[in-house]
């Protein structure tokens, strides 16, 4: 009897904490669960998207690699969907790259400014930014736009410096500014000494020196 007395007391007490807490187990419980189905939704989105954006990246570097007109309209068509629907992608920062040196290979000059631009101001990838610029000043170089060349290249990283120094030396060169070219260009040279690209920046000193 003593045994079934202290049964039916547990019991009691068991149903007396689950009348006081068991709706707030309950509602832990789901909350936990929700959480976990929450995450993992969150993480099969996340990597759809990826997918997708790989998708579009990867029909832009074959469109890049094809002429005509039909393969311009897909290399834009895959940069802005990439840029709109996957800005915060790192295929996205990779695809407008892409897409500006082949839109830049077809004298596209307004085309491949237009996808550095972005980059340069919303590019998801600061890595990238620093190339970006150096590339815009060199179109814009091209389409005689001298000033806004060379604002792309204030405050380089150091790994940029050089490569920096050798662009404003031919933007300021085009602008007739040969001693400002020159000493752009020794800048460069002392930056990348050693390296492979120091050589034509040695060729441009002395083709200078020698007009």
């Amino acid at each position: 009897m003593a045994y079934d007395l202290e049964e039916q007391e547990k019991l009691d007490a068991l149903r007396a904490w689950w009348e006081r807490y068991g709706t707030l187990c309950v509602v832990l419980v789901f909350i936990v669960v929700a959480g976990v189905l929450g995450w993992r939704g969150w993480q099969w989105y996340e990597g759809h998207k990826s997918n997708q954006a790989m998708g579009y990246f990867e029909a832009l570097e074959n469109a890049s690699s094809q002429q005509g007109d039909d393969a311009v309209a897909r290399i834009k068509a895959a940069s802005t969907t990439l840029r709109n629907d996957f800005s915060g992608s790192g295929y996205t920062s990779r695809g407008v790259l892409v897409a500006a040196e082949a839109l830049e290979k077809r004298g596209d000059l307004d085309g491949a400014r237009e996808q550095l631009e972005w980059l340069v101001q919303h590019g998801a990838d600061p890595a990238l930014a620093p190339l970006a610029r150096l590339r815009l000043a060199g179109v814009l170089l091209q389409q005689q736009q001298y000033d806004q060349a060379l604002a792309q290249l204030g405050n380089p990283p150091q790994p940029f410096a050089g490569l920096y120094d050798d662009r404003r030396g031919d933007i300021l060169l085009a602008q007739g500014k040969r001693d400002e070219a020159k000493a752009a260009w020794e800048s460069a040279l002392k930056a990348l000494d050693g390296n492979a690209a120091a050589q034509i920046i040695q060729l441009k000193i002395d083709a200078l020196s020698g007009t």
